[in-house]
């Protein structure tokens, strides 16, 4: 039985024709250009990545003289009584003292003198919010505790132009409800508030 003959043109043309192709690269069918393009469009179309404006944070809310903050739960480990608050010589101003917590040796930070606000006599009504991270633990002093409140990234605006100085760089957002909301995060990372550091470095 004859073998079949081989048009070697042919396959020389066909060969030659895949290595052209190659060489411009994938072009699509119309059809697949068209599916493309609309895949393009609606990628377009999408809003930009950005933080979610429907989080809520709970804070708990304080007041420092006559002005009200707030910091998120999640870095607040308990709020307490002030008592018997030792004050130590020579630290910083705003180390308002120590204070023993449940045989816990606790710094206590007076935010009123770091963020420069007025200052009254601590009485009774004083409490001390306790904020603890894996970057250190320390009580803030608190005028009043005005409870937990729920608010929005939505909410949060930038600082007024009173809350300026080392309160800006530790501003989270203002609500329109005049809540400086605090971050909390950067107040216990901060190298300025090791306290717990300055206190046992003045005292060896």
């Amino acid at each position: 039985m004859d073998k079949p003959s081989i048009d070697w043109n042919v396959i020389h043309n066909r060969i030659a024709a895949f290595a052209g192709s190659a060489d411009r690269g994938f072009e699509p069918g119309p059809e697949e250009t068209r599916r493309i393009l609309q895949a393009r469009a609606r990628k377009a179309a999408q809003p930009p990545e950005g933080p979610d404006l429907t989080e809520r944070l709970e804070v708990l809310g304080f007041t420092l003289g006559s002005e009200t903050y707030g910091v998120e739960t999640c870095h607040v480990r308990e709020v307490c009584e002030l008592r018997d608050l030792t004050p130590i010589p020579c630290t910083p101003e705003f180390v308002a003292g120590l204070m023993n917590l449940r045989s816990q040796v606790l710094t206590v930070v007076d935010l009123r003198k770091f963020f420069d606000l007025p200052v009254r006599g601590l009485s009774e009504l004083n409490r001390v919010i306790v904020l603890s991270s894996d970057d250190g633990e320390f009580g803030l002093l608190a005028d009043s505790i005005e409870g937990l409140r729920s608010v929005t990234v939505a909410e949060l605006q930038e600082g007024l132009p009173t809350l300026t100085g080392v309160r800006e760089r530790f501003l989270k957002g203002v609500t329109g409800r005049m809540l400086a909301v605090l971050d909390g995060a950067r107040l216990l990372a901060d190298a300025s508030l090791k306290v717990n550091e300055l206190v046992t470095g003045r005292m060896s």
